[in-house]
Parts: C-alpha cells; sequence; structure tokens
C-alpha cells in the first residue's frame, strides 16, 4: 500500500523519520510539500546531465560571460556554449561561476579529489602532489601564516628537484 502526503494527499515520495530523545516522529510527504517544507530531494542525477542543465538553464549574467582564462584564453560564455573547459586554469578563472555547479555535482564538496589512474605512473601523481602543495601555499598565504608557507615551499622544492 503506498503512502500518502501527510499534507495534501498526493502520493508520499519523501518518508523522514526523526528521532529526538526518546520521541520518534514519521512524515510521509510528497515532493512539493517536501519542498514547501525546505526538505531538499537528493537526486541520482548523472554529472553529464547536470552539467548540461547548467550551461543550458543558467541566466546570462554579463559580468560572468566575459570572464576570461589568461591561459588559454576561452571566455565563460565559450564554454556554456561548448560545455567544454579548455585547460586546468579555468577552473581558477571560473570558479565564482563554476562553484555551484561544483558544489552540486559533488554533493556539496567544492574540490574533487580523484583517484590517479595507474598506468599514469608517478609523474602525474608527483604532478598532482605539486599543485595540492601550491593551492595550500596560496591559502597559507592569503591567511597569513607565513611559517606554514615557508614549509610549503620547501615541499615544493624539494619535489621539484626529484
Amino acid at each position: 500500500m503506498k503512502s500518502k502526503c501527510d499534507k495534501c494527499d498526493k502520493p508520499a515520495t519523501v518518508h523522514l523519520t526523526e528521532i529526538v530523545g526518546d520521541q520518534k516522529t514519521e512524515k510521509d510527504l510528497c515532493e512539493d510539500c517536501a519542498l514547501a517544507e525546505g526538505i531538499t530531494v537528493k537526486t541520482n542525477m548523472p554529472i553529464g546531465q547536470l552539467l548540461e542543465e547548467f550551461v543550458l538553464q543558467s541566466p546570462e549574467d554579463e559580468e560572468i560571460a566575459k570572464l576570461r582564462c589568461e591561459v588559454c584564453g576561452i571566455t565563460f560564455h565559450e564554454f556554456r556554449q561548448q560545455g567544454l573547459l579548455g585547460c586546468p586554469n579555468d577552473y581558477n578563472a571560473f570558479e565564482r561561476a563554476l562553484e555551484p555547479l561544483l558544489n552540486r555535482a559533488q554533493e556539496g564538496a567544492a574540490r574533487h579529489i580523484g583517484k590517479v589512474p595507474s598506468r599514469a605512473g608517478g609523474d602525474q601523481k608527483k604532478q598532482n602532489a605539486l599543485l595540492k602543495l601550491r593551492a595550500d601555499l596560496k591559502n597559507a598565504i592569503a591567511t597569513e601564516d607565513y611559517e606554514k608557507a615557508a614549509d610549503l615551499r620547501d615541499q615544493i622544492k624539494e619535489l621539484e628537484g626529484s
């Protein structure tokens, strides 16, 4: 037997169980009533579809559309048309515009720290480690943690020398 929404009698698709102390409360809600209560429903949407929706449905913002990567020269407007970034630096160049998409795609995490394919060898792992250290160095300088920055600088020099 399918349950009905506690608020409007539509078929319930969201089922909540809250336990506060020894008190257990169950709610059956339709998607509309769940949204009205501020409950967001996580969907299992593929990253390609998320990207397509973001690119095609986001409102045009003149300032963001004019953003340009200083490395590859792609504009954010071109990215929206093609659906592909031009280089790794684009994530920094378009950070403000990409952050909402990345948050949705990574379920709240703004940065993706993926796996390195085993066939990539040590060079790719070294490159990834250098990128992470440089990002940490940038953050340490921004927060004026110069002791940590000096340590990170030394780690970078050591890794570049090997």
